[in-house]
């Protein structure tokens, strides 16, 4: 059953895009009813997501802890505060009026992670800065910056998955796999949040009570 949660969890761009040409939502649920089914989906999964999570067999143990340890809701706040963190060069040096309003707002107790020097102290390269700061700009450019908060979500959270991608396919490739397939696939962002900072945020979560 632990193989089965697991498959029901997985962002469905993962079969519609996968390597079999694509399997329909409806099927792809039906499948995963059966012991077949469910081989077949895996099978259906391109090999880059299945070395650490799968490897070398799919492994009902190895999943359900999986699981348990990290369910969506937690990877997701993981995601974002490793987003927000990545981003606090630019949030710490904002200080026009309504940009700040609009971060205290949106990031709620995330923006206190932004600021906290104790965490990281926000030095990146200078080519490292100059990126984000154009996207950043580009941002505060939408029109509906201020009253979207999914335009500075979708920001931060492709930053926090590069970050999150870069460092578990080094240190916990299980996770790796488990966090790019609650996503729908994508190509990494750079990650540039030093091991030291990551890890706080990851125990910080991990540790948590509850989702």
């Amino acid at each position: 059953m632990a193989l089965q949660g697991l498959l029901a969890e997985l962002h469905p761009a993962w079969h519609a895009d996968g390597a079999q040409g694509g399997i329909d939502p409806a099927l792809a649920a039906r499948a995963n009813t059966s012991a077949l089914g469910r081989r077949l989906l895996l099978r259906a999964l391109p090999s880059e997501v299945m070395d650490g999570l799968f490897a070398p067999t799919p492994d009902a143990g190895r999943t359900s802890d999986m699981q348990r340890r990290w369910p969506r809701a937690r990877v997701q706040a993981l995601v974002r505060d490793l987003g927000v963190l990545a981003y606090a060069p630019l949030i710490r040096a904002e200080v026009r009026r309504e940009p700040v309003r609009w971060l205290r707002r949106s990031l709620g107790n995330s923006y206190l992670l932004a600021l906290d020097r104790t965490v990281w102290d926000g030095r990146v390269d200078r080519e490292v800065h100059a990126r984000m700061a154009t996207q950043w700009e580009s941002l505060l450019a939408e029109p509906g910056f201020a009253t979207d908060p999914s335009l500075l979500a979708d920001v931060l959270d492709r930053q926090g998955r590069g970050e999150l991608e870069s460092w578990a396919l080094r240190r916990n490739r299980a996770l790796a796999d488990w966090a790019r397939l609650l996503h729908a696939p994508a190509a990494p962002v750079p990650a540039h949040l030093p091991e030291k900072a990551l890890l706080v945020v990851v125990a910080h979560h991990e540790n948590r009570d509850g989702d």
